[in-house]
C-alpha cells in the first residue's frame, strides 16, 4: 500500500523505517517529538498498520531510501576547541566496559573528564545520550535525563520509569556529567537503570566514585609533559593568537607550573597572547609563592586556584563583580539575566563587561548558541567563594530570586497566550489536531524552559521560607510550567510549595486545587482527595464559600467516579457528608456550583460503585452546558455515559463519548484542570468503541491515544486500550507484540491494581488460541487470574471478556467436550455486562456448533444483547446461517465483517461457504503470514 504523505511525513516514514526512536528522529529533522508523534500516528492512519514495527516493513516495502545520515547524539555539547590527547584513558574507558556496565572517570576539577566522556559518547559505536548534571539540584536526575532522550511523564508512569522505557528501546551509552554534588541521588539512579536496561551502559565523571557494586573506575590524572600539555597549550594560545610563537623549553616549563592540568592550561593559554610566555611564568610564580600552605596532596588544586586567583586579580573591578555574581546561574544564562543581577546597570554596559570576561576564558559560551553563556563547574565554585566573602551574597541572591520569579512568570504568560492564539486559529467543537507549527511553536517554550529550569529551581530552594510574593509567584509559575513540560509529579510538588508561600488563605486555596489537578492517575486518588478537602478548608478560611463548595464537589465526584484510583475506597455516607456539607456552603444560583454539586450528586445517589444515576447525570449535564465549560461538560458527559453503559446502550454512549472527543480541542492541555478529563476521554473513547463492536473507530482511538503527550505510548496502558481492538480485527502480530511489552510494564511497575487490564490479557490469549498455540494460550488465562487477584473490587465486571474468550478458542479448536460449560458461562449474569454481547455472541455459536438443544434459544437470547454491539451481530449472523445451512445469513455475516475490518473472521466465514473456501483459505493465510505463523 502506498500513501500520499506530505514532504516531512516522507522524511519521519524515512526515519521509521531506518528504525530510529522518536528522540533521534526529533533531533535529525530539528523538530519536536511532539510533531514527531503525530506524524507517526498519521502515517499509521493513512497505511492503515496499528504499530511502528508494520510502519516500517511497510516503508521498506515501498523502497523507502533509508540511508539518511547518522543521527546527532543528544545532550551531547558541540565542542568548541579541538580534544587533544587523553588516547590511553579512551582505551582504559572500552576496556572498563568490557567487565562491567558501569565506569566512572575520577579525578579532580579541571582535569578535563567532561571533554573527555564528550569524545567518548561522540564515537561510541552503539550511539549515546550525554546528561549534563552540573546545573541539576539533587532530585532531578531523572528530568535531566528525560529532557536529552525527549521523554515526558505520562499518567500512571512516573518520569523515571519513562527513562528506562526509553533507554531500554534505544541507547547503549548514558553519560552521567559531573555528579559530585549528588553522589547518593546519582548512584541510585544509575543503579536503577542499570537494573532495569540490561543494554545500558553508564559513563559517570565525577570526583569521588559512586560506590555503585561493578563499579569500575578509570583515574584522569595531568596531562603527560612533553606532548599532550604542551599541545594543549599551543592549540589554545593560537587560538587566541594566531601569530603566537613559543620557545618549548619555556612552554614546558609552563606546564610544569600548571601540573598539567587542562583547565589551569587552558586559562594561562587564554592570557598568553597579553602577557607573553616570559611575564605568564613570573606571574604564575608570584601567585604561586602565596598559596604555599596546605597539604601537599592539595598541590594540584592550588595550582589551579593560583591560575583562578590570578586571572581574577587582572580583572578591574565591573568585571570583578560581574564575574562574582554571575556565579548564581548554575546553568547558562543569556544577556538579560546577567544584567538583572547588576542592579541598575545597562543591557550594553553589561554586554561590554561580559565580552571581556569571554575573553579572558572565565567566561564560555554555551554550546551551539550565539546568546547564552555559563562558567564552567570549577571556576563557577572559585567565583561563587568570592560573592560570599564579598557581602553582596544576600542582595546578589534576592535579585537571582526576581528573575527567575519574573522570568517563570513571563514564560507561562506567553504558553497561554500561545495555546489561546491556537485554540482560535483551530476552531471549537473539533477533534482535529493541532498543526505542526502550532506544536512547535509551543516546542519554542519548552527549549527555553529546559534552558533556565535549573536556575528557577535553584532560586525557589534558595528563597527564604514563609509566605514571599516573588517566591509564591515562582513556585505557581513552576507548577505551570513543569506539568506542561509534562513533570507531573514535580508539578503537584511546586503547587504545594506555592500554597505554604501562599500571602493567603484565598491563593493557597487555588494553589492546592491545581496540586489535586496535577495528580491524574499518577498517584493515588486519596491524595487527589486528600488535596480537595485541604483546598475546601483554605477556601472556608478565606471566606470564599463557593471556593469551598466546588473543592468539597470535586472531591466527591473524584471518590465515586475514580475509585479504582484509591486504596481504599471512601465511605458512601462519607462522600453524601461531605456533598451536604458542600450544598449548604455554595450559592446554587452560580452555574459553576451548581454543576460541580449535580455531578457530585449523580455519582453518589445510588449506593453501588460505578452507577451513577441516570436523570441525576442528565441534570448534571444540562448544568454544565449553561457554563460553556469543556472540563464540566465532559464531566458531565461520562456520567451520562457510564449510565448509558450500564444500562447497555451502548451506541448511545459512544455518541456521548464522540462529543467528549469533540471537546479536547476547547481544553488547554497545559493547565492541570483539563488533564484528567484529556486522559479519560482518550481511555474510555477506545473502550466504548470495543464495547459496542466498531474496531475502526477502537484502532482510531487508539492510536490517538497513543500519539497523545498526557497518556502516549505508555508501556502497558495505552496497549491494554488497543489490543482488544486488534485481536478482534485480527492483527494478531501487532497484537502480541504490544501484549508482551504490556505484560513486561505492568511487572516492572510492581503489578499495580489493574483490573481494566482484564480484557487487553485475554484477547492476547485468543490471539495465540486463534494460533494454535494453546500452551500461550493457557499462560495468558493464567495471567488473566494474576490480574483479578491484584485487582480492586469491581473489576470482576470485565470477566465477562474472558468469557468471550474462551467460548471463542473452544470454537476454534472444534473442542467441544466443555461445551455445555462455556455457554452457561457465557449466558451468566455480569455486573455492568461491557462485553456481554460478545460473550452472549461466541455462546451461541458455540452451543450451535455442539449442537446443543438449547442452541435455538441461546441464539434468540443473544440477539437481544447484539443489537447494541456491530462484532456481535456479524457473529450470530453467522451462527444463524451455520444452525439453518443458510448461505445468504453466512454472506450477510460476510458483509458485517467487512463493515467493521474484522478480517479474520471474515476470513474464518469464508470458508463456510461452498463457493467461497479458496477466498477465505487465501486471506488467512495472509493474515498468519502477517503474524510470523503458517496456517495449518
Amino acid at each position: 500500500m502506498i500513501a500520499k504523505v506530505s514532504q516531512r511525513e516522507a522524511e519521519v516514514l524515512a526515519a521509521v523505517a531506518a528504525r530510529l526512536s522518536n528522540a533521534q528522529i526529533a533531533n535529525r529533522l530539528r523538530i519536536s517529538v511532539r510533531t514527531v508523534e503525530s506524524h507517526v500516528a498519521s502515517l499509521l492512519r493513512k497505511y492503515g498498520v496499528a504499530d511502528r514495527q508494520e510502519l516500517a516493513q511497510q516503508a521498506v516495502q515501498a523502497g523507502v531510501d533509508r540511508d539518511i545520515p547518522d543521527t546527532p547524539q543528544p545532550g551531547i555539547p558541540t565542542p568548541m576547541t579541538s580534544f587533544v590527547g587523553r588516547a590511553r584513558e579512551h582505551e582504559a574507558v572500552l576496556a572498563a566496559f568490557g567487565a562491567s556496565r558501569l565506569v566512572t572517570l575520577l579525578g579532580p576539577g579541571g582535569a578535563g573528564k567532561s571533554r573527555l566522556a564528550v569524545e567518548i559518547c561522540s564515537t561510541y559505536p552503539a550511539g549515546g545520550a550525554f546528561v549534563d548534571l552540573v546545573p541539576v539540584r539533587d532530585g532531578f536526575v531523572a528530568q535531566a535525563a528525560a529532557k536529552v532522550l525527549g521523554v515526558s511523564e505520562r499518567a500512571q508512569q512516573p518520569l523515571e520509569d519513562a527513562v528506562i522505557e526509553r533507554l531500554r528501546r534505544d541507547r547503549a551509552l548514558l553519560v552521567l556529567d559531573n555528579c559530585e554534588h549528588m553522589l547518593d541521588t546519582a548512584a541510585g539512579f544509575a543503579a536503577r537503570m542499570l537494573a532495569a536496561c540490561p543494554g545500558t551502559r553508564i559513563l559517570v565523571t565525577s570526583r569521588e566514585r559512586l560506590g555503585v557494586p561493578g563499579e569500575r573506575t578509570v583515574p584522569i590524572g595531568p596531562l603527560p609533559l612533553a606532548s599532550d600539555a604542551e599541545a594543549l597549550f599551543l592549540d589554545r594560545a593560537t587560538a587566541a593568537d594566531p601569530e603566537f610563537d613559543a620557545d618549548p623549553a619555556l612552554l614546558t616549563q609552563i606546564c610544569a607550573r600548571l601540573d598539567g592540568i587542562p583547565l589551569a592550561i587552558e586559562l594561562a593559554a587564554a592570557r598568553s597572547a597579553s602577557l607573553g610566555l616570559a611575564g605568564l611564568l613570573v606571574a604564575l610564580d608570584d601567585t604561586l609563592r602565596l598559596l604555599t600552605g596546605g597539604r601537599a596532596a592539595d598541590r594540584r588544586h592550588r595550582s589551579l586556584r593560583a591560575v583562578l586567583e590570578w586571572s581574577h586579580d587582572l580583572l578591574d573591578q565591573e568585571e570583578q563583580a560581574l564575574f562574582r555574581r554571575l556565579s548564581l546561574f548554575c546553568g547558562g544564562f543569556d544577556l538579560a539575566a546577567a544584567t538583572a543581577l547588576t542592579a541598575g546597570r545597562r543591557p550594553g554596559a553589561v554586554s561590554h563587561v561580559l565580552g571581556r570576561l569571554v575573553d579572558k576564558s572565565l567566561v564560555v559560551r554555551a554550546p551551539g548558541t550565539a546568546s547564552r553563556w555559563r562558567l564552567l563547574q570549577t571556576v563557577r565554585a572559585f567565583a561563587e567563594d568570592l560573592l560570599r566573602d564579598s557581602g553582596e551574597y544576600d542582595a546578589a541572591r534576592e535579585l537571582h530570586l526576581l528573575w527567575a520569579a519574573g522570568t517563570a512568570t513571563a514564560m507561562q504568560e506567553r504558553l497561554i497566550a500561545a495555546r489561546q492564539h491556537a485554540a482560535r486559529q483551530h476552531g471549537a467543537g473539533t477533534a482535529a489536531p493541532i498543526g505542526d507549527s502550532q506544536k512547535d511553536g509551543a516546542e519554542v517554550w519548552r527549549r527555553e524552559f529546559d534552558e533556565v529550569a535549573d536556575d528557577l529551581r535553584a532560586a525557589l530552594a534558595a528563597a527564604p521560607p514563609g509566605p514571599g510574593g516573588a517566591a509564591h509567584r515562582l513556585a505557581r509559575s513552576l507548577g505551570h510550567l513543569t506539568f506542561a513540560r509534562r513533570f507531573l509529579a514535580e508539578a503537584q510538588g511546586h503547587y504545594r510549595q506555592a500554597a505554604e508561600r501562599a500571602p493567603g488563605p484565598a491563593e493557597a486555596a487555588k494553589d492546592l486545587r491545581n496540586a489535586a489537578d496535577c495528580s491524574l492517575d499518577n498517584i493515588s486518588g486519596q491524595n487527589v482527595f486528600d488535596l480537595l478537602l485541604a483546598s475546601a478548608a483554605q477556601a472556608h478560611a478565606a471566606g470564599d464559600k463557593n471556593g469551598r463548595a466546588v473543592a468539597l464537589a470535586r472531591a466527591v465526584e473524584t471518590g465515586a467516579r475514580f475509585l479504582a484510583s484509591f486504596p481504599e475506597g471512601i465511605p458512601g455516607e462519607r462522600l453524601r457528608r461531605d456533598l451536604t456539607e458542600a450544598a449548604e456552603a455554595g450559592d446554587p444560583g452560580d452555574p459553576v456550583v451548581a454543576a460541580a454539586l449535580a455531578t457530585a450528586a449523580a455519582w453518589t445517589e445510588r449506593p453501588g460503585a460505578f452507577d451513577p444515576d441516570p436523570t441525576l447525570a442528565a441534570r448534571a449535564l444540562d448544568i454544565a452546558r449553561t457554563t460553556r465549560d469543556a472540563v464540566l461538560i465532559s464531566a458531565g458527559l461520562d456520567a451520562v455515559t457510564t449510565a448509558a453503559v450500564r444500562a447497555g446502550r451502548h451506541r448511545e454512549a459512544r455518541g456521548y463519548t464522540e462529543e467528549r472527543l469533540a471537546l479536547l480541542s476547547e481544553m488547554d492541555r497545559d493547565d492541570p484542570r483539563s488533564a484528567i478529563e484529556i486522559v479519560d476521554t482518550l481511555h474510555v473513547a477506545c473502550t466504548d468503541a470495543i464495547v459496542a463492536g466498531d474496531l475502526p473507530a477502537a484502532i482510531s482511538a487508539g492510536r490517538l491515544m497513543m500519539a497523545d503527550d498526557l497518556v502516549g505510548d505508555h508501556p502497558y496502558i495505552s496497549a491494554s486500550r488497543l489490543i482488544p481492538a486488534l485481536v478482534l480485527t485480527g492483527d494478531l502480530g501487532a497484537a502480541l507484540r504490544y501484549g508482551e511489552r504490556m505484560w513486561e510494564g505492568w511487572e516492572r511497575a510492581g503489578r499495580p491494581p489493574a483490573g481494566w487490564l482484564l480484557p487487553s490479557v485475554s484477547a492476547i490469549a485468543l490471539a495465540h488460541g486463534l494460533l494454535d498455540d494453546r500452551a500461550r494460550f493457557r499462560l495468558w488465562r493464567h495471567r488473566a487470574g494474576v490480574v483479578v487477584d491484584h485487582a480492586q473490587a469491581g473489576h470482576a465486571r470485565l470477566t465477562s471478556f474472558g468469557a468471550f474468550v474462551d467460548a471463542r478458542a473452544a470454537l476454534h479448536y472444534g473442542d467441544l467436550s466443555d461445551a455445555t460449560a462455556l455457554v452457561e458461562r457465557a449466558f451468566d449474569s455480569f455486573s455492568m455486562g461491557r462485553y456481554v454481547a460478545y460473550a452472549q455472541a461466541a455462546g451461541a455459536e458455540l452451543a450451535v456448533v455442539a449442537g446443543l438443544p438449547d442452541a435455538p434459544d441461546r441464539l434468540a437470547a443473544a440477539l437481544l444483547t447484539a443489537g447494541e454491539n456491530h462484532w456481535a451481530s456479524a457473529c450470530l449472523a453467522r451462527a444463524g446461517g451455520r444452525l439453518h445451512a443458510d448461505p445468504g445469513a453466512l454472506a450477510a455475516s460476510v458483509a458485517q465483517w467487512e463493515g467493521i475490518d474484522a478480517r479474520l473472521e471474515r476470513a474464518h466465514t469464508l470458508l463456510l461457504i461452498p463457493h467461497r473456501v479458496e477466498e477465505g483459505r487465501a486471506a488467512l493465510d495472509a493474515l498468519m503470514r502477517s503474524a510470523g505463523r503458517r496456517n495449518r
